[in-house]
């Protein structure tokens, strides 16, 4: 599980698309999802793909400000893992957000429902600043939006100006 309130540790520059193209809301999410595609942690790619599916069908997982975080809680995968993807154009994810560019797509073991509420809580906290989103909608690479999150929790993990 990732470190207390960071979600560093789950990024792998490998699983994380930057530059999709926006061809619909059922491509993205596959497109970022196949990130997730022989992860260690993945018992079943196809089980966990139709559970993500049918998770995000059953009502919104956009967070607001363009960003969306499909997720399933799900028996297959062992430990909680996360695929970032980002496209140029905003898609209209579900009837009721905005316009989504930026996705994180999670998948938690079924035994473990804390270890989503870890991650989505310190996902919300770097989302809450709008310089944070504005440096993860930005970065160009992998390793800059990496660094963007590491600089975001940094900056939560700070102590408070006296």
């Amino acid at each position: 599980m990732a470190t207390v309130g960071k979600i560093t540790p789950l990024l792998d520059p490998a699983r994380i698309a930057l530059h999709l193209p926006g061809a619909g809301r059922d491509a993205v999410l596959h497109a970022i999802a196949r990130l997730l595609d022989g992860h260690p942690d993945v018992t079943s790619f196809p089980g966990f793909y139709g559970e993500l599916l049918t998770r995000d069908r059953l009502d919104t997982t956009c967070l607001g400000h363009g960003i969306a975080l499909p997720h399933a809680r799900t028996a297959h995968v062992r430990k909680i893992i996360l695929a970032v993807g980002r496209i140029a154009t905003p898609i209209i994810f579900d009837q009721t957000s905005d316009p989504v560019r930026l996705f994180f797509v999670l998948g938690t073991p079924k035994s473990k429902p804390g270890d989503y509420l870890t991650v989505l809580s310190a996902l919300c906290k770097i989302l809450r600043d709008p310089a944070n989103r504005a440096a993860l909608m930005s970065a160009d690479t992998p390793a800059d939006f990496i660094a963007a999150v590491t600089a975001a929790e940094e900056k939560l993990a700070a102590p408070a100006p006296a």
